[in-house]
């Protein structure tokens, strides 16, 4: 390379043909590929939360409505807090 061109000068640049182009299938074997770029994809889930918190919360929440119910009715009851 020089300061006018950026393209490799393929005299000094091994793999690359007379145009400047890599040729097909140098790629040194310790450099990796772009389908190797990223994280796997193996565990995708397909849909929504699982089963175990989805239910953690359901009953949390059912608790909660509950003690507030139970709390107005023994406000009701009783005449409210004196």
């Amino acid at each position: 390379m020089n300061a006018q061109n950026q393209d490799p000068d393929p005299r000094d640049t091994a793999g690359v043909d007379t145009s400047g182009a890599q040729q097909t299938g140098d790629t040194p074997p310790a450099e990796g590929s772009m389908s190797e770029a990223g994280p796997s994809d193996a565990h995708n889930p397909v849909r929504g939360w699982a089963a175990g918190p989805l239910t953690a919360l359901i009953i949390t929440t059912a608790l909660v409505v509950g003690f507030f119910v139970c709390y107005a009715v023994w406000l009701i009851v009783s005449g409210g807090p004196d």
